[in-house]
């Protein structure tokens, strides 16, 4: 049976009514704080405040590695004789090496210009051994004494044994295109000789380098063109390299 003790009532009634005031109070100072002007309020709160509504900051640039840019294509050009021996050698002293170099550097301003990679090599340059580039082109003279009156223009040739034919001889094409194109030097049909066909060269490189050997001029009906106008040459050589590595049309002179 329970007995009812008035004074624990009453202790309880108080302890109620505490909580429901803390309760309440506790509602209004947030609501007091949420809709005070910030100018209001104590300044360690105001600074709280701030702090916790301000944005956050951005987050720093990441500074990433620029590309690489690609490598341009490799170029070799020798010049004949260059570093071994003088070739042929005129009556008035005028050798083939002065004649081949003049114009291989020529041909190598020419490309770089354009900012291919160019190597200017010597006849048994070093280099040579597994030599790999895009293509490769060893630049020579022809005869200084007169042979007779059709000893003029100009010879190409490419490797037999290449390892892409079809490449080679559109090298080839391109250079007897442009070359003609240019000098005005017609192409000397029937006249290329084993010391081109199987040039030196040809067996040292890569075999991925595509090459051709040409001979510029003769040195005897085609002198003039030859050393006072080596600019034109360079060209007829350099549009021949073009338009093989941009495969440019060929069609007007495509027969070997």
């Amino acid at each position: 049976m329970s007995v009812d003790n008035p004074a624990a009532e009453t202790q309880r009634g108080t302890i109620y009514v505490l909580q429901v005031v803390l309760t309440v109070a506790f509602v209004v100072a947030t609501l007091f704080t949420a809709w005070t002007p910030a100018d209001l309020l104590p300044g360690s709160l105001n600074e709280i405040l701030a702090f916790a509504l301000a944005p956050s900051p951005e987050s720093p640039l990441v500074d990433y590695p620029t590309p690489t840019p690609l490598p341009h294509p490799r170029i070799g050009i020798v010049a004949g004789h260059w570093g071994n021996d003088p070739g042929a050698v005129c009556p008035d002293g005028l050798t083939e090496v002065e004649v081949n170099l003049n114009v291989a550097t020529k041909v190598k301003e020419n490309l770089l210009a354009l900012e291919f990679e160019v190597d200017l090599l010597k006849e048994f340059d070093p280099k040579l051994s597994v030599y790999q580039a895009m293509t490769l082109i060893s630049i020579h003279a022809d005869s200084c004494n007169y042979i007779n009156d059709q000893a003029t223009g100009f010879k190409i040739s490419s490797a037999l044994s290449s390892s892409f034919p079809d490449k080679a001889a559109r090298l080839n094409a391109c250079l007897r295109n442009r070359y003609e194109t240019i000098t005005g030097l017609q192409f000397h049909a029937n006249s290329v000789t084993p010391d081109m066909t199987y040039y030196h060269a040809f067996d040292e490189i890569h075999p991925d380098t595509v090459a051709a050997i040409i001979e510029i001029g003769f040195l005897n009906l085609d002198r003039q063109i030859l050393t006072q106008q080596p600019d034109i040459i360079a060209k007829g050589i350099s549009d021949g390299i073009l338009c093989y590595i941009y495969n440019e049309d060929i069609s007007p002179a495509e027969e070997q």
